[in-house]
């Protein structure tokens, strides 16, 4: 592509095209679209693949989020459609005003990027109680993904979640480690999201359970970047004020009225149309040419073009 796509939810910086190429040296055309040509014939050559004409802005794309190498975006493609395989129920096509949970556990990507073009993701937790378990949120937080997948050209996400409108021990009663464990390898390892900070917001004393459930799912490296926050005073020093809602004391729109413009793009025929497509990227595993039942994808012939 020759330049980001004008996108009807998330906007970029002037420069996240150039400086993000950049410092993954693929900054020449001829560049990108030598490695756009190496993971493409690689893809034609994956008997296990059900879906093989990915669109070539789509490879750039998971090449970014791969830190620039063909090798590492080889086994995320293999890795979210093997999921695909494996973890259905995450991934099964919804219209997303029908999935109740939402109306309790609200997320969504805020539309401005930080000047070193992180994406923010922010969470509202306000229930109550959990009577169906968070397998709804999971179904919604992947469809945002897919569209950020589609859509977006950045170096990761910043996560801020907000408990302090929840009780948080009916929420810590459904937080099932495996599901998280789960739902966080396909966010990391599928969709290649980089986690470059996570912020709780709380002033509820029984969160450090929470939190250390998390810790339990999450890489050394990540929790360590997790912080706890009583108040939007310190979050302010992680995260850039004036990207937040307006009732946290950004710019931006309010809460509600962002997930609501979400919505209706996640709700369009267009994006329907677009999770009817990729939901046929998944694997067979029978055919897998070294039949291990989960393969790296890494066979082949592959050029890294840039040092992870």
């Amino acid at each position: 592509m020759d330049t980001i796509p004008k996108d009807n939810f998330i906007e970029f910086n002037t420069n996240t095209l150039e400086f993000i190429r950049k410092q993954y040296d693929l900054e020449t055309p001829e560049r990108i679209e030598e490695a756009i040509n190496l993971l493409e014939d690689w893809i034609k050559k994956q008997p296990h693949f059900m879906k093989k004409d990915f669109s070539r802005d789509y490879l750039e794309r998971t090449i970014i989020i791969s830190k620039g190498s063909v090798e590492r975006a080889k086994i995320k493609l293999d890795r979210l459609c093997t999921f695909r395989t494996i973890y259905p129920e995450f991934f099964e096509v919804h219209d997303v005003r029908t999935l109740k949970t939402i109306n309790d556990l609200q997320g969504v990507f805020l539309p401005k990027m930080t000047s070193d073009h992180y994406r923010i993701y922010l969470a509202k937790n306000k229930a109550k109680c959990f009577e169906k378990g968070l397998h709804d949120f999971y179904r919604y937080f992947f469809m945002q993904c897919e569209y950020i997948q589609a859509h977006d050209y950045c170096n990761g996400v910043v996560v801020i979640l907000d408990f302090r409108d929840a009780n948080v021990m009916e929420t810590l009663k459904v937080l099932n480690v495996t599901d998280m464990r789960n739902a966080l390898d396909v966010m990391k390892d599928g969709y290649g999201m980089r986690i470059n900070g996570l912020h709780f917001l709380t002033d509820s004393k029984a969160m450090d359970a929470i939190v250390n459930v998390f810790k339990q799912v999450f890489s050394a490296k990540v929790a360590g970047r997790l912080l706890t926050h009583t108040s939007l005073d310190t979050l302010y020093q992680y995260v850039p004020k004036d990207l937040l809602p307006k009732e946290y004391g950004g710019k931006e729109k309010s809460f509600t009225e962002i997930q609501d413009n979400f919505l209706v793009e996640l709700a369009s025929k267009e994006f329907t149309a677009y999770l009817n497509e990729m939901s046929k990227a998944y694997t067979n595993q029978d055919l897998r040419r070294d039949n291990d039942g989960y393969d790296l994808g890494l066979q082949g012939s592959f050029r890294t073009l840039s040092v992870d």
